[in-house]
């Protein structure tokens, strides 16, 4: 029998839903290579790229003649393509508030706590840039929100939906390694026990090291 290919996961470190597929496929235990693609380089990505992403975005994905390039259809492929456990729920509840959470992460959380926080509150000023206040003070109730909803959503156990670890842990982590630089961030998950517990475990798992960002 002639061994499957390798998936091919393109991207950078840096990216939060790059780290997301990355997450996902070190969980699985499936091995794959990565091609690093930087979309802020000068001139923008190679003009090869376009054919694996009509956008220019990251992540892209091969895998064995397939081609993906949203982060929730790579991770949810690879969940169900690859043998290792289980990171969706069985049964169809449990699977509505997961994917209910990766939407609220998605549509609300982050942009607010990455860009909106992150940026301007720790990379800003690391490059010596002026933060723009205006956009802090916005993206504070809207951070508030987004934490304590996940905190009301999160079910009693170590991670978010028990003591399963799911797609929406894995799509969290990286939006919460930006977020829990800046200095708003602590007093802010003092708020939330339930995710500063969640936090603390999702930082110490072998996947999340493995995958932290090179610069």
């Amino acid at each position: 029998m002639s061994q499957q290919p390798k998936p091919i996961l393109y991207g950078a470190d840096y990216s939060v839903y790059v780290r997301i597929a990355r997450l996902t496929l070190m969980e699985k235990q499936v091995e794959h290579d990565v091609v690093p693609v930087d979309i802020f380089a000068e001139g923008g990505p190679p003009e090869w790229y376009r054919a694996l992403h009509p956008f220019s975005r990251i992540p892209a994905f091969e895998h064995d003649g397939l081609n993906l390039f949203e982060t929730t259809a790579i991770a949810r492929y690879v969940d169900e393509a690859f043998d290792g456990p289980a990171l969706q729920p069985h049964e169809a509840r449990q699977r509505a508030v997961m994917n209910q959470i990766i939407g609220l992460l998605d549509a609300y959380a982050y942009r607010a706590l990455v860009w909106d926080i992150y940026v301007e509150t720790v990379s800003k000023p690391r490059q010596g840039a002026t933060p723009d206040d205006a956009v802090v003070t916005a993206a504070l109730p809207r951070a508030e929100a987004c934490l304590a909803t996940l905190a009301g959503l999160k079910q009693p156990g170590t991670f978010l939906l028990g003591e399963q670890l799911t797609l929406a842990d894995l799509h969290a982590a990286p939006m919460f390694f930006y977020f829990a630089q800046a200095a708003v961030a602590a007093s802010m998950l003092e708020k939330n026990p339930a995710l500063s517990g969640w936090w603390d475990a999702m930082q110490v798992r072998e996947s999340f090291l493995a995958t932290l960002p090179s610069s």
